[in-house]
């Protein structure tokens, strides 16, 4: 009786710490700061760019977050969308090289929005909309290097980008790829048409996407249980056979 008890006993065990893992990782996988829509087409003129920033601190608040956008290749026009208790400041940098546009040519672009004043409380986000006039057309991709602020004064850094062929960082940047024109429509009637669709739908899309975040914590959730499941199948296992052994 003794070893069966302890042959069950290290099996819940072994079960337990798997769990825990497995579930601790479904939450890290959701935790991140993140850009919505993933991408855009090169120079899409009047969008709208939504960050999700979900708080992950269980005793702290999320108090001020700033977002910091790449001048090297300029986001033009941007403008802020109002959020109760929060004041959102902009701040604009002088282009070293100025971008030629219709509307004549542009020496100055926004580097920095702050938030402050507002609060995410812990298991909650917040999305904060930023809509543009231009987005770049010679990168593939624009980076947002995030710091998030708690209430106890912890700093989260989200400012680490992803290499080629490497794992996910553990605080990655928001990343939002920029694709050939032609890759999501053509012309710039499909760029104008997907401007309101963008502006009514930002928080539709940065929604569907933490539902993805959340399925993929769920599916990794449900992986635990079900290593749960089969570790006290095996201490089941191990039981029968010590009893047929001593028989």
């Amino acid at each position: 009786m003794s070893s069966t008890r302890h042959t069950l006993r290290r099996a819940a065990t072994v079960t337990a710490l798997t769990a825990v893992s497995v579930l601790a990782a479904a939450g890290i996988a959701a935790a991140h700061v993140t850009v919505h829509p993933e991408s855009y087409a090169k120079g899409a003129t009047d969008g709208v760019l939504t960050f999700r920033v979900p708080n992950e601190e269980d005793t702290a608040s999320t108090t001020k977050v700033q977002v910091y956008l790449p001048t090297d290749h300029p986001v033009l026009g941007v403008l802020v969308t109002p959020h109760d208790g929060w004041t959102a400041k902009v701040t604009t940098t002088k282009l070293k090289t100025p971008v030629k546009t219709d509307d004549g040519t542009i020496t100055e672009a926004a580097s920095e929005i702050t938030w402050t004043g507002g609060k995410i409380g812990a298991g909650q986000f917040e999305d904060f909309d930023v809509a543009f006039g231009q987005l770049p057309e010679d990168t593939d991709q624009l980076t947002f290097k995030t710091l998030q602020t708690y209430s106890d004064g912890k700093t989260v850094r989200w400012i680490e980008e992803a290499q080629s062929g490497d794992d996910e960082p553990e605080n990655p940047a928001p990343t939002l790829k920029l694709t050939a024109a032609g890759d999501a429509a053509a012309g710039d009637d499909s760029a104008a048409s997907a401007a309101p669709a963008a502006k009514t739908g930002g928080k539709a899309a940065a929604t569907a996407a933490a539902d993805s975040s959340d399925s993929t914590a769920r599916g990794l959730g449900i992986a635990g249980l079900i290593v749960g499941v089969l570790g006290l199948a095996a201490a089941a296992f191990a039981v029968v056979r010590t009893r047929g052994a001593k028989s």
